[in-house]
């Protein structure tokens, strides 16, 4: 199940105690304490793992380590190992708090979360003239403390969208090595499925249904990885008793969540038309056409009516420059 969006609260550690301590060799007396450790800070960084928030659905705290205290004899303690927690690119990185967003963007860019305490000052450090042996030391002081919002937002060439059952799964298996879920029932896919045409990446988008802008189903969980995908390929089901009417559907709430994602490039498909009678299928087609919506029949089972869908994605990649 892929995890888009996570909230967590990051704990840095504290810097350690500088300590107090002095040279009891004869000649040789004095402070001698070392200070404390750096406590350990939190970064953000990018991989190109789009799962890589799935470990953090369970940890809604995590905690860096403390910096360790000063010893006698100079010896400062260690610093705390910094950590770095892995996100996927483009990820929108947002502190609850403050409101700070970054998104990171390209796979190695990594950006401070919290920053650790600092480590106190051993004695050492407060000698002087007038007093050489101070017994003064300093704590280290607390890391930070923040709380973030992961808002994974899909980048995809092709989108596939459509009402619950158009056949979306089944295309993107077929045309990629995907291997999204397929049922008869609605919302079989209940995340979004990424497939690898030659290098072109297509993003099966489930959950919309009327009132999905809305929050209802599973659509406005989804709606969001639409807003990045640059062409819409909108599958209308041959099976529909009333074709104009779900291409509609999907539209309004396209428009109702962003009207910009009715700007984008669209290619709409008459979906599954093994499933009707050759009559039914033109007479669906005349019917979207009466409306101005050119469809292209397709199925799965027919891979002369894939050979457009093929031949649009080439096109594509070739416009993009995509090598694959």
């Amino acid at each position: 199940m892929l995890v888009d969006e996570v909230t967590m609260t990051l704990r840095a550690g504290a810097g350690g105690r500088g300590a107090v301590a002095f040279n009891k060799v004869k000649m040789s007396l004095g402070p001698t304490g070392g200070d404390g450790g750096r406590g350990a800070s939190i970064y953000f960084e990018a991989v190109a793992d789009i799962n890589a928030l799935k470990p953090f659905v369970s940890r809604k705290e995590i905690q860096a380590k403390n910096g360790a205290d000063g010893r006698g004899q100079f010896i400062d303690g260690a610093d705390g190992a910094d950590m770095i927690l892995k996100v996927p690119t483009n990820t929108s990185i947002v502190n609850v708090e403050s409101g700070y967003t970054r998104e990171l963007a390209r796979v190695g860019e990594r950006i401070l979360a919290v920053g650790g305490g600092k480590g106190g000052r051993g004695n050492f450090k407060f000698r002087s003239a007038t007093n050489t042996t101070p017994k003064d030391f300093e704590e280290g002081t607390s890391g930070d403390t923040a709380t973030y919002r992961l808002d994974l937002r899909l980048i995809a060439d092709v989108g596939l969208v459509g009402l619950p059952n158009a056949g979306k799964s089944s295309l993107i298996n077929e045309l990629t090595a995907a291997g999204a879920r397929v049922g008869s029932y609605p919302f079989t896919t209940l995340e979004p499925n990424l497939g690898a045409y030659y290098g072109l990446i297509i993003a099966d988008i489930p959950g919309i249904i009327e009132g999905a802008s809305g929050g209802k189903g599973l659509g406005v969980k989804f709606l969001k990885h639409i807003e990045r995908t640059k062409t819409l390929f909108h599958l209308v089901s041959a099976e529909s008793d009333d074709v104009v009417r779900d291409y509609t559907t999907i539209r309004d709430e396209l428009k109702k969540y962003d009207p910009a994602l009715c700007e984008k490039e669209e290619h709409v498909f008459l979906s599954k038309v093994d499933t009707v009678s050759s009559g039914e299928v033109k007479k669906k087609l005349a019917a979207l056409n009466k409306k101005k919506i050119i469809a292209t029949p397709i199925s799965i089972l027919d891979e002369k009516t894939l050979v457009a869908v093929r031949k649009l994605l080439n096109d594509i990649k070739d416009a993009e420059g995509i090598v694959g």
